[in-house]
């Protein structure tokens, strides 16, 4: 179709030849498909792949071309669609063959973003950040470098990714992880944060490392005998989503313990207890068991500490915010085994949802 312009086109005629009918020629008037074509912005298109292990860190990789780390991915060639160009370029920098369909992230980088060459003539950029999936140990050792350009993987603790990449490159990775937790959809960004900040990107979740419970998991109450180091609640509304606690502060995201709500059909779900190593890896640190109790809330008191924020998430969401090592996998049979016995429905997930400061009843 002609495009509009504020010049007129030459004896009243439009670029196919033919005259504009009224209401068109009352609005304008006309561009050649050349003037059109020329006034149009160019801009880059790129596609990584977001990839993460069984603990929940992010695959990042090392390249010889600069000091920080890339996630997979790369230029989309003419003529190649961005979800093509991720799957080729995880082929050639990983030597992993897949397909990514889903997309997490489209960001908008502009044009003056600090750090480009200016012989580059960058005029920005879309990226497209599709979603790889968790990669079972087996998968990521058939990982095979290239002979060049790829120098190593590593996976990274979310909260690391800013001391390990460029500043947009981290907020786009770290947008397209809380998207993915989020499970609504492909986040629109703009130079890496999100136009509709949802509660997980209002809070931050995710910038700062999550405390590694990596003991054994064990069902039923806590042994008379052994320390208990701290004790939460898995507390179901009735939708089958459990209460959250966020620290406003940090983004760290809690269980809260089992007395933070009335509650009904309380009963002991199991408690972890092994390997006796701390969030910060010396062992003796975190001796103690760290059990856990399932009920069904029955209400919320209004919030005893503004510190904190207050969302209702599935299970598998909590899991996801959580390092809880090979064990997780059984925690969360578990706790969907107290849903089941609490009569409660399997949640859809959505984002989680903050809730008011303010009472809630159900």
């Amino acid at each position: 179709m002609p495009q509009l312009t504020d010049e007129a086109a030459p004896d009243g005629v439009v670029s196919d030849g033919s005259a504009p009918d009224r209401d068109e020629a009352a609005a304008g008037t006309w561009m050649t498909p050349e003037a059109y074509g020329a006034s149009r912005a160019a801009l880059w298109t790129g596609a990584v792949v977001l990839v993460t292990d069984t603990d929940g860190r992010v695959l990042v990789q090392s390249v010889d071309y600069r000091s920080d780390r890339l996630l997979p991915g790369g230029a989309v060639d003419a003529g190649e669609s961005p979800s093509a160009a991720a799957a080729r370029e995880v082929r050639e920098e990983l030597g992993v063959d897949g397909r990514y369909p889903r997309g997490l992230a489209v960001d908008w980088i502009p044009a003056d973003t600090p750090g480009i060459p200016a012989a580059m003539r960058f005029p920005g950029e879309i990226l497209h950040v599709y979603d790889g999936g968790t990669w079972t140990p087996d998968r990521i050792k058939s990982v095979r470098l290239p002979a060049q350009e790829v120098t190593g993987i590593h996976f990274a603790e979310p909260a690391d990714l800013p001391a390990l990449m460029d500043a947009g490159d981290a907020r786009r990775a770290l947008s397209a992880l809380r998207a993915r937790i989020n499970g609504s959809g492909t986040a629109l960004l703009e130079d890496g944060r999100p136009t509709v900040p949802t509660a997980l990107d209002r809070l931050g979740v995710l910038r700062t490392r999550r405390t590694a419970q990596h003991g054994a998991w064990h069902a039923g109450p806590v042994p008379a005998q052994l320390p208990v180091r701290d004790h939460r609640g898995w507390l179901f509304a009735p939708d089958g989503r459990v209460l959250l606690l966020i620290a406003r502060a940090t983004g760290a995201a809690h269980l809260p313990p089992p007395t933070a709500a009335p509650t009904a059909g309380a009963f002991p779900l199991g408690y972890r207890y092994g390997d006796g190593r701390g969030s910060d890896g010396r062992d003796g640190a975190d001796q103690g068991a760290h059990a856990r109790t399932a009920a069904r809330l029955t209400g919320l008191p209004p919030a005893a500490d503004p510190a904190y924020a207050r969302l209702l998430a599935t299970p598998e969401q909590v899991r996801e915010l959580s390092d809880w090592g090979p064990a997780g996998a059984r925690e969360l049979a578990a706790v969907h085994a107290a849903r089941t016995r609490l009569s409660l429905p399997a949640p859809t997930r959505t984002p989680p949802t903050e809730l008011p400061e303010s009472a809630t009843r159900w």
